[in-house]
């Protein structure tokens, strides 16, 4: 019954191990999504001169 359970154990979103950050795929993506949304309004803001 316990192998079950470890199957059914929650994943988070990044965690720390020996001096290195890992993050799920899921976390990664968002990072990334919102990262290229900020540089998208940051490039139009330049380019309009605000």
């Amino acid at each position: 019954m316990e192998e079950m359970n470890d199957d059914k154990r929650e994943k988070k979103a990044f965690f720390y191990s020996k001096g290195v950050t890992y993050f799920s795929k899921k976390t990664e993506r968002t990072l990334f999504f919102i990262l290229t949304i900020i540089m998208l309004i940051w490039g139009i803001f330049t380019k309009f001169g605000f």
